[in-house]
This record gives structure tokens, C-alpha cells and sequence, in this order.
């Protein structure tokens, strides 16, 4: 008979989600879409996303219209864009 795992504190939950979003950023690799800077583990170009959030775009939108962007994601293309001045 298997033992019940017991469940994860709400605070160690919130702290494991964090570590996974900040592995999230934004990258540049010659092989991937020519070196255009994608959110990593995706062929989602940056510059599509900051165009989605400069017309305004919510979290939502963006996400069901690329439902592959990984959690993290947008706040990557944000610090990404906030670091090249294009934010």
C-alpha cells in the first residue's frame, strides 16, 4: 500500500513556481530563427510579444494566441525589452 505524498506548503509551491519563471528568458542562437531573440525552449520571437504588449494586449490574449509560451515567459520579453531600451 502506497503512502500519500503530503502536499507542498502554499509558500514552498509559490517559491518552486518563481524558480521555474526566472529560468525563463529571452535568447539568441544563430540555429534558431537566424539568431532572431526568441523566449528560450520556444521559437516565439521576443519582438512578437513586445509588439502584443505595446497595442495593449493582456496576459490572456497573449497566451491564447501562443498557448506554447512557457509561464515566465511574458516577464522575460518585459526585463528583455526594459534591458534594450525598447520598453
Amino acid at each position: 500500500m502506497a503512502t500519500a505524498q503530503p502536499a507542498l506548503q502554499p509558500t514552498v509551491q509559490r517559491t518552486i513556481q518563481r524558480s521555474i519563471e526566472r529560468i525563463v528568458d529571452v535568447v539568441s542562437d544563430p540555429d534558431i530563427l537566424g539568431g532572431m531573440p526568441v523566449v528560450n525552449g520556444t521559437r516565439i520571437p521576443a519582438e512578437i510579444i513586445l509588439v502584443y504588449l505595446q497595442s495593449g494586449a493582456d496576459e490572456a490574449e497573449i497566451v491564447g494566441d501562443y498557448p506554447s509560451l512557457p509561464r515566465g515567459g511574458i516577464e522575460a520579453v518585459r526585463s528583455w525589452a526594459r534591458a534594450n531600451a525598447l520598453l
